[in-house]
């Protein structure tokens, strides 16, 4: 499934987002793994690949929006449900009922519930571009957009919650 996803991505996508899909991809897998053999279930591949096509709705648009159109995209080309919503749900920490309709997305909730969300969500959030940064830099790149409190809290707990899952805490600081 990943080479149909890399290629699925590369016709939709600029040379820029597939760099950084990789990257995350990439970065996503590595901590899967770590947390795998720390004796966590999780789906390494799904992890993966989820991970690849996360921003694949950045073929249509740049905003908040391209999570959820991403899903869309990804349904379309018949892709299984875990990976529709690792695309839907990989937005920062994700987004309450609220602020998903304060962006003017539909109500629901878009907050990453599974573990490879979740790692998805996270890898993202420290890859930019396709070079690793530390929080320090996520946490000021969401409060220069405006991010609210509540939204950098939550940014804060899933790194925690990552962090947590390795016995080692500098392993997940690949």
């Amino acid at each position: 499934m990943f080479f149909r996803a890399l290629k699925l991505l590369k016709e939709l996508c600029d040379e820029e987002v597939v760099k950084h899909c990789l990257a995350v991809s990439e970065y996503a897998y590595e901590l899967s793994l770590i947390i795998k053999n720390n004796g966590y279930d999780v789906d390494t591949k799904l992890v993966k690949v989820g991970a690849l096509l996360h921003d694949i709705g950045r073929s249509k648009t740049h905003t908040i929006e391209h999570g959820i159109i991403g899903g869309i995209i990804l349904e379309e080309y018949g892709f299984p449900k875990e990976i529709v919503l690792i695309a839907e749900r990989h937005i920062g920490a994700g987004l309450t009922k609220k602020e998903a309709l304060n962006f003017g997305l539909p109500y629901k909730d878009y907050i990453p519930i599974t573990l490879e969300e979740k790692i998805v969500a996270h890898a993202d959030n420290l890859i930019f571009g396709n070079k690793r940064v530390e929080i320090d830099k996520v946490i000021e790149k969401f409060k220069n957009r405006g991010a609210t409190r509540e939204t950098i809290l939550r940014i804060l707990k899933l790194n925690d919650e990552i962090n947590s899952l390795c016995k080692d805490k500098s392993s997940c600081f690949i």
